[in-house]
């Protein structure tokens, strides 16, 4: 009678027990509950955006997303190395090894709220004597064992809590390191395509300078010029022979550049940058967009941002972790083994043996050790809480920085274009008067230099305005989307101190965006 009544009161208590294998302790939840505080940013950005009031908005519609945003550049090439330097970057690498690091500890978080159950089965063969014939016994033990720690206070809830925020947090950060490494490899074949560029426009120059060296050389034997002014014009030629090669120099520095990011063979870089005849010295053509007039919409759609506030959750779900080590613990543990046995060869005869029981365990005394970590778990949450904060400001920073270069470059390309075209006229004119004798050397050297050293400045300026819109792609989170199986952040699983109701930003799980922002 009496084993029926344990067996009813452990099936009533069953249900009971079992609300404690969810979010939350059995009889409360320790520590705090995290809530995201609103961003704090100002109302509007400070620097100007680009002009063009039709331009799509990033993030907020279709054709207005940056998923497709390289592909929207309509530079093959260019896909080509952004793709490879994602299969080869370390960093895109080790950001995913944390990612699956995170989940198994999520798994293992999620297990310890859960009852473990094992197995067993044996063999046993003994003998004894009691000073006549032997007995002798066979056993077959076959044992199932059954162990649960029931969370009373929500420190396993606070443990499942801490490792979803984590996992979380390396997701975004995955995401932020392929955005990152999308962006260097695209300035990197920027520089290179700028560098050959700059070659053509010196490969022009030097010719110039060659044949009004020729002719210098033809004049000044006829009479027609002075030494002087033909030794001017061999050493402009030399000059413009040593800037060609350094130009040139700097091209092969950037392809090894290349290389090293993507990971493809030299000859296969070479053959791509090449096999395309019109986009060799072609700068690319980034497809121009707004973003959004509030700043804090914006960055909530940068992955960084994101990671950083869900550290923020981890190190406040850890302060409960910590806590709930100072409460008791209760565990129910349990096994039944069956075991067929039989003595000196007779029939094998059944036993059955079975044992269940809760244990408690009290923190008596530990010198303030467990206190000590509480406290340690609270400043850590504040650290994390202050790098967040930081993260903000930076992002804030880099995308004002990026409007403003982006600024800067479309205003400065227009001057940059009216100064070649000047330059230009006037070399001519000079040149035409030094070649019917009424001009001198040293006006057309001074002349050409105003061309080549307009020339370059501006293909300078045409880089730099494809550098800040790439700049401000990676500023606003480049091509981190927003999708329908976003959770809201602290939906699932929050913990962080925070007083009053707040706004919390969509955040990102469990999806995976390439460059070109198709799942993986």
């Amino acid at each position: 009678m009496g084993d029926k009544n344990l067996q009813r009161l452990s099936w009533s208590l069953l249900p009971l027990l079992l609300s404690a294998c969810g979010s939350s302790g059995l009889l409360t939840t320790v520590g705090p509950d995290y809530q995201t505080k609103p961003l704090k940013t100002a109302a509007n950005w400070q620097a100007p955006q680009p002009d063009e009031n039709n331009l799509p908005t990033a993030h907020q519609s279709d054709p207005a997303n940056l998923s497709r945003w390289w592909e929207r550049f309509s530079d093959p090439v260019l896909n080509r190395f952004l793709a490879a330097a994602q299969q080869e970057s370390a960093s895109v690498a080790d950001a995913r090894a944390r990612i699956e690091q995170a989940r198994a500890n999520l798994v293992g978080a999620d297990a310890a709220l859960l009852p473990s159950i094992d197995s067993s089965i044996g063999a046993k063969r003994s003998s004894s004597s009691f000073g006549g014939a032997p007995f002798v016994w066979n056993q077959l033990p076959a044992g199932l064992q059954s162990s649960w720690e029931v969370d009373l206070f929500g420190g396993l809830a606070r443990q499942e809590e801490s490792a979803r925020s984590q996992l979380e947090s390396r997701n975004a950060a995955w995401h932020d390191a392929r955005v990152s490494v999308a962006a260097e490899a695209a300035n990197a074949y920027l520089a290179y395509r700028y560098c050959e560029g700059q070659v053509q426009i010196v490969q022009a120059d030097t010719a110039s300078r060659r044949e009004s060296a020729r002719l210098s050389e033809i004049a000044g034997k006829a009479g027609f010029r002075a030494p002087g002014d033909v030794a001017l014009a061999n050493a402009s030629a030399a000059e413009g022979n040593r800037t060609l090669l350094q130009q040139q120099a700097q091209c092969e520095r950037s392809i090894k550049g290349l290389v090293a990011m993507t990971g493809l063979q030299e000859p296969e870089v070479r053959k791509l940058l090449t096999e395309a005849p019109d986009r060799v010295a072609k700068l690319p053509s980034p497809p121009a967009f707004r973003i959004d007039s509030l700043p804090a919409r914006v960055l909530l759609q940068r992955p960084d941002v994101a990671s950083a506030e869900r550290d923020v959750a981890e190190a406040s779900a850890n302060i409960g972790v910590e806590q709930a080590k100072r409460f008791p613990k209760l565990s129910l543990s349990g096994n039944i083994t069956p075991t067929l046995q039989n003595i000196n060869g007779g029939a094998f005869l059944l036993a059955q043996t079975w044992a269940i029981g809760p244990t408690l365990s009290l923190p008596l005394f530990d010198a303030g050790k467990r206190a000590a970590d509480v406290e340690a778990a609270r400043v850590q949450y504040q650290a994390t809480e202050s790098k967040f904060r930081s993260k903000v400001r930076t992002a804030v920073k880099e995308v004002e920085e990026a409007l403003v270069r982006l600024d800067s470059a479309s205003q400065r390309l227009p001057e940059g274009r009216k100064a070649v075209t000047g330059y230009r006229a006037n070399f001519l004119a000079v040149q035409q008067l030094y070649q019917v004798g009424l001009g001198n050397l040293i006006d057309v050297e001074t002349s050409r230099r105003n061309v080549l050293s307009a020339e370059m400045a501006l293909k300078e300026l045409e880089q730099e305005q494809v550098s800040a819109w790439i700049a401000l792609y990676r500023a606003v989170g480049g091509s981190w989307e927003e999708h329908d199986d976003a959770r809201k952040v602290g939906a699932a699983s929050s913990s962080a101190p925070s007083s009053g109701e707040s706004e919390k930003p969509d955040h990102y799980l469990n999806h995976s965006v390439d460059f070109t922002g198709g799942k993986s």
